[in-house]
């Protein structure tokens, strides 16, 4: 009988500050792979996530070079920095989440890498990875795809949840917590993981758990 691997490795694409959903199966493994040698693929998290406003969710979408339609390698997938776009984001999550019990606490920091020009997609989504698991307390190993593999043998202890959500799929088990707009616009799931740590701070983890 094969030994059960003592690390368990969880593979999914790269996501611009990912949803609830990406970090609840996050904290339940030791390793990280993010799929960098896919086809860039639209109407995903890739280079978009959402947030709460007072009239429901609002999208954040980083512009491509070569537009949303690309068959590009995720890894060469380049920004379009014609636009301020990250200006125009950190204005939209000011507004949004000022009044937010933690807002304040992360706006510094925040801002700074909202400041920071960034060519390639993946290196900003990881720069926004790598703030989010700092801010949570959780330090997984992270690796990178070296090709690509349409499937992985289970035995290698690798749960494959690439292109397993994508955005207006809301998944069984996210935790419920107040947010800014609530009381107008009811509990909104799933949202990035930036609204739940405005929300919720240093608890974010807990309920994450």
């Amino acid at each position: 009988m094969t030994e059960p691997y003592e690390n368990k490795t969880l593979l999914i694409e790269s996501q611009y500050f990912p949803p609830i959903y990406f970090y609840k199966t996050l904290i339940e493994v030791n390793i990280l792979k993010i799929e960098r040698y896919e086809h860039y693929q639209k109407v995903s998290f890739r280079n978009r996530c959402y947030i709460a406003g007072p009239n429901g969710t609002i999208l954040l979408s980083v512009p491509l070079s070569k537009g949303k339609n690309q068959r590009t390698i995720m890894k060469d997938v380049r920004i379009s920095n014609l636009e301020n776009w990250q200006a125009l984001h950190w204005k939209t999550l000011t507004s949004a989440y000022r009044r937010s019990p933690w807002f304040e606490y992360f706006e510094s920091d925040l801002e700074a890498l909202y400041e920071k020009k960034f060519d390639f997609l993946l290196d900003w989504n990881m720069a926004c990875l790598e703030w989010a698991n700092g801010v949570l307390g959780i330090s997984p190993e992270i690796t990178f795809t070296d090709r690509f593999e349409k499937t992985y043998d289970p035995v290698l202890g690798i749960v494959d949840k690439r292109d397993h959500q994508q955005p207006g799929h809301v998944p069984e088990g996210s935790p419920v917590y107040a947010q800014v707009f609530g009381e107008r616009t009811g509990f909104v799931p799933n949202l990035s993981i930036l609204d739940l740590l405005f929300c919720e701070g240093k608890r974010a983890l807990e309920l994450l758990k």
